[in-house]
């Protein structure tokens, strides 16, 4: 282990995606991250390509950095293995509803009372003080709920869209490592265990609501909710002469220098609709509009050498295969190949962040299910012979291949 969480173990009582993904980014900064699994596993094992059964490439980009334990917690033994590793932990953390958590007994009171200075997270759909509480929640359901695909209409989709990324469960699961983080900081200086609700919908919600709220932010309102600019129908990738590019013209300085490439070097100022960033805003379709139709006079790589040399901010508009042959991500090392134990050389992407003195490091690949259900069973004091017989009422699991480890 490395990393600036070294020491700090979490049992994940997650599935899916987005509590693993927070999971996966506390793993990476060095915690030890154990994954509790139930007999069939994490639904997300069967999703996609795979060499082997319950091993594919959504799970294999989301559960680095973790070791796999089985657990029945249905069993009574299963159960109370489940509080002797949460008796030395340091953090446990679930994305099923409260409500599940407590008919397993394991609610914050039955955790806190084996180990009060543990941060019990949880990372589920809706504050638990609305009518909400007890609905499930999945990416799309919240995305909607926080008008996500009414957005889309608003900038110029034909029908209401969800955003086509698993955006939720990846926002609300760097929310949950932020939260972790912070939460441990805070029992590093007093000593006190916690418990700490991660809401997607409210999360989301301030997340829509950051950008959008616009006018309705005053009591009493003084305008429209809605940011014009990130709605206006023209804000998309320009057609060039051979393709696309993303081009951001932004400040004074951009726009100035823009009107300048086009031979207009005067209508900036000249024009009170674009003379200001607030007029600019009030106008930006008929903006957008223009630069739209003077894109198409010149190919991507004309376009692109003219606004580097002005610094206005352009980027390719990458395919996903494309994406993965971008040149700076080659020069940043951010793929990786990789020889997984049982999947063979796979094509995996590097941490992002740098870090000068404590960096982080992938401690393992993604583990296959129950892989590592002896080795942590038995640091929380269990003997073989116990061992063997949690498997044999099939309250934890032991791969073929690992029973005789095992012994």
């Amino acid at each position: 282990m490395s990393g600036p969480l070294e020491g700090v173990r979490i049992v994940d009582m997650t599935a899916v995606l987005m509590g693993p993904y927070a999971t996966q980014i506390l793993g990476d900064l060095g915690a030890d991250v154990i994954k509790i699994e139930s007999p069939g596993g994490d639904t997300v094992r069967g999703i996609g390509p795979g060499r082997n059964p319950g091993m594919g490439g959504i799970f294999l980009h989301a559960n680095r950095s973790k070791r796999s334990v089985v657990l029945d917690l249905k069993q009574p033994d299963g159960r109370e293995a489940l509080l002797r590793l949460a008796a030395d932990a340091d953090v446990l953390i679930y994305n099923v509803r409260p409500q599940a958590m407590a008919r397993l007994g394991l609610d914050y009171a039955a955790i806190a009372a084996v180990n009060p200075r543990i941060l019990y997270v949880g990372v589920y759909g809706y504050g638990q003080d609305g009518p909400y509480a007890a609905k499930p929640a999945y990416d799309d359901l919240i995305q909607g709920a926080t008008a996500i695909p009414t957005l889309s209409v608003r900038a110029g989709a034909d029908v209401p869209r969800y955003v086509p990324s698993a955006m939720v469960d990846r926002i609300v699961g760097m929310s949950a490592a932020n939260a972790v983080s912070a939460g441990l900081f805070h029992r590093e200086r007093t000593g006190r265990g916690q418990s700490i609700d991660v809401p997607m919908f409210e999360t989301m919600a301030q997340f829509v609501l950051g950008d959008h709220m616009g006018g309705q932010t005053f009591e009493p309102p003084i305008g429209p909710a809605g940011y014009a600019r990130l709605l206006n129908e023209h804000r998309r990738p320009y057609a060039t002469l051979d393709g696309h590019l993303c081009v951001l013209i932004y400040n004074d300085k951009q726009w100035k220098t823009f009107f300048g490439l086009i031979g207009k070097a005067q209508e900036m100022e000249a024009d009170p609709r674009f003379s200001t960033i607030g007029r600019r805003t009030e106008n930006i379709g008929e903006l957008y509009q223009l630069v739209g139709q003077v894109m198409k006079t010149r190919t991507s790589a004309d376009w692109t050498a003219r606004f580097e040399a002005a610094d206005i901010p352009v980027m390719p508009m990458h395919t996903l295969e494309s994406l993965m042959q971008d040149p700076h991500l080659e020069a940043v090392g951010f793929f990786e190949t990789v020889e997984h134990p049982s999947e063979g050389r796979l094509r995996a992407m590097a941490i992002p962040t740098r870090w000068s003195d404590s960096p982080p490091a992938v401690s393992r690949q993604a583990p296959r299910l129950g892989e590592h259900s002896a080795e942590v069973l038995a640091e929380a004091g269990y003997s073989t012979a116990q061992i063997e017989a949690l498997a044999a009422q099939g309250a934890t699991l032991l791969p073929a291949e690992l029973i005789s480890e095992a012994s």
